[in-house]
């Protein structure tokens, strides 16, 4: 579904992205896991257009996307959910799912808030209320809510367990892993290593801004440089 070739990115005149290859396939959870200031986060803007490609190749369903604009790879299937949630705080959770669906003006829209509010019971409870009051958690839910209202194919996850505690981790990661039965492709990209190869069919290991390590998630979980690294075991 989604295949990266020799991708390069920069800021200014510093390259923080060195010649990233990495693939996705139809119905699977892949990870990127990695340190802090690894580069994954600059990945997915360049997935999902918000951050320019200095290089490389973005092909998505068989077409190169490298040099689409955001919201038409939005159009085609290739949705994220970033960092830092970023929700509307002074608009209501329905508002800001709404947004989500900017793309979309048909009868479907309502049926996808209703599809969103029974993944996520309690948005359905505090629908009318400014997002901004809702808990860490909360917010968490309704960013990858809001991303889900796009209909994509791909939905790219950038650290959606950061800042939760251990217990809305493990609802966050069942409903990542909810996605995939509903036939959702998904890229996450988390700093939590462990829990996020425990859910994952394949991963990759990101070190300043390149790919160091690759393969089925099982087995990179068993590696003894991961475990050391990444997983303090």
């Amino acid at each position: 579904m989604l295949t990266v070739e020799g991708l390069r990115s920069r800021y200014g005149r510093i390259e923080v992205l060195h010649g990233i290859d990495l693939q996705v396939n139809t119905g699977e959870i892949v990870t990127v896991v990695g340190a802090n200031g690894a580069g994954k986060t600059t990945l997915l803007r360049c997935l999902s257009g918000t951050q320019p490609a200095s290089d490389g190749r973005i092909t998505f369903r068989g077409e190169s996307i490298t040099a689409v604009p955001a919201h038409r790879r939005l159009k085609r299937g290739l949705a994220q959910s970033p960092e830092g949630r970023q929700i509307f705080t002074n608009l209501s959770v329905e508002e800001n799912l709404r947004l989500g669906a900017f793309l979309f003006k048909d009868e479907r829209v309502d049926q996808d808030m209703a599809e969103a509010f029974a993944m996520f019971p309690i948005l359905k409870e505090k629908r009318n209320l400014a997002a901004g009051g809702l808990s860490g958690g909360q917010q968490q839910m309704l960013a990858i809510a809001r991303a889900l209202m796009g209909r994509p194919s791909c939905l790219l996850l950038d650290e959606p367990s950061m800042g939760l505690a251990p217990l809305l981790v493990a609802q966050i990661f069942e409903v990542v892993t909810d996605l995939r039965g509903r036939g959702v492709t998904v890229l996450l990209v988390e700093q939590n290593a462990f829990g996020a190869l425990k859910i994952a069919d394949r991963g990759y290991v990101m070190e300043t801004g390149r790919i160091s390590m690759s393969g089925a998630a099982a087995e990179l979980i068993a590696d003894p440089r991961i475990r050391e690294a990444y997983l303090g075991l």
